[in-house]
């Protein structure tokens, strides 16, 4: 049985990120969405949130389970039996930051694969950061989050 870890901050999980996770569903046994608990950036969402925003958006995917870690991601992966983390590349100005985060956890870990996903075209031209920026202006983004995620933006940024 192959476990993958799709590590990231999830703030918020978007319908990019789902696609990389249901994608992966294909092709690995189980893949564990980890959220970074201690992520080196401001977050509009707690862990709890973003955990509990990524449950509600993935139950349709049955080999897609949820997780929090505040480790390095390789020791991450090690302990919950898993030899490969997947990643997600919407454009060729992620590739660089991409290589270089795989090669030092392939130093980390060589025992531990690295599988990046080119996100689908439908998905490269935003990010979760892009997506809480419309959302704070008051714009929709009901075509870029799944539901759950819409009306958590809409709470936080005071919107009905």
């Amino acid at each position: 049985m192959t476990i993958a870890v799709y590590p990231g901050s999830f703030d918020p999980v978007t319908n990019g990120h789902l696609d990389i996770a249901a994608r992966a569903s294909r092709i690995f046994d189980t893949v564990i969405m980890a959220v970074f608990d201690r992520p080196n950036k401001q977050l509009l969402f707690s862990t709890e949130e973003r955990v509990a925003l990524l449950r509600e958006s993935t139950r349709h995917l049955p080999r897609v389970k949820v997780d929090t870690y505040s480790t390095l991601t390789v020791d991450y992966v090690r302990s919950v039996g898993a030899s490969v983390i997947v990643r997600g590349m919407r454009a060729v100005g992620d590739f660089e930051a991409e290589f270089q985060l795989a090669q030092i956890n392939q130093t980390l870990a060589p025992d531990i694969d690295i599988v990046l996903f080119m996100a689908s075209h439908r998905y490269t031209f935003f990010s979760s950061s892009t997506v809480r920026e419309i959302a704070s202006l008051g714009g929709d983004v009901s075509w870029l989050v799944p539901g759950p995620v819409v009306e958590a933006l809409k709470r936080a940024y005071g919107r009905r």
